[in-house]
């Protein structure tokens, strides 16, 4: 069995992620910050459920620590929990970067010994082409126009990470994804989005990676993209 922890995964992304997960025969641990939603999530899948909370060392300790208690290793992780912020102001930019950067090195330190036990360790980084300077600069991309410093700032602090990480943990694939604007309650403001099943299957397709997958990469359906 492949053991899996998919973070922020009690609803959207991570939720399907989980779903196509199961089916192809993962152990799938749920992390969600609130337990109540991630414990029901669990229960509709059949996954199992860890509390964990990106921004709280203790809590992404204690999810670690049970998980390895329970198997032993984690072959994937699956960075999705993540926020999007439409102010600019000093708390928001704390949040931000406290989910959607610091979070990843947060969890990522508490699993790496968990992963290291793996014989193919995959680390996915649901990251953004909002964080790309090549498509916020480009007028053909919808990414030119969308009015989110912070996002955009934190996701590309995000594809920096993962890319550090591979060069640091070279048993270890690290690779950062474009998932494809899905609709969600993230974007639900925008009124855009594609169903959230084609985005997670372009998740499972790099947690799924062989022995041979690429690594420190940030890519979308198509492949790489420049950032």
């Amino acid at each position: 069995m492949t053991v899996t922890l998919i973070t922020g995964a009690n609803k959207g992304i991570g939720y399907e992620t989980a779903k196509q997960l199961l089916a192809r025969g993962h152990t799938v641990y749920i992390g969600a910050r609130d337990a109540e939603r991630g414990q029901k999530a669990a229960a509709e899948l059949g996954a199992n459920f860890v509390q964990l909370d990106v921004t709280d060392d203790a809590s992404v300790g204690s999810a670690l620590s049970t998980i390895g208690a329970a198997e032993g290793r984690l072959d994937v992780l699956v960075h999705n929990a993540g926020v999007l912020a439409t102010t600019l102001d000093g708390p928001a930019a704390l949040r931000s970067f406290d989910t959607n950067a610091v979070g990843l090195v947060r969890v990522t330190e508490a699993a790496l010994p968990l992963l290291r036990k793996s014989s193919n360790a995959n680390v996915v980084t649901i990251s953004s082409s909002a964080g790309s300077f090549w498509a916020v600069n480009n007028p053909e991309r919808p990414e030119y126009g969308l009015p989110l410093a912070l996002y955009s700032a934190s996701k590309a602090a995000a594809t920096m990470l993962t890319v550090q990480y591979a060069k640091s943990q070279p048993g270890i694939k690290f690779n950062a994804l474009e998932p494809g604007t899905t609709a969600t309650d993230m974007t639900a403001a925008f009124g855009i989005g594609r169903p959230v099943e084609q985005s997670a299957a372009v998740v499972v397709r790099l947690a799924t990676l062989g022995t041979d997958g690429p690594t420190g990469t940030f890519q979308d359906e198509s492949g790489p993209l420049p950032w």
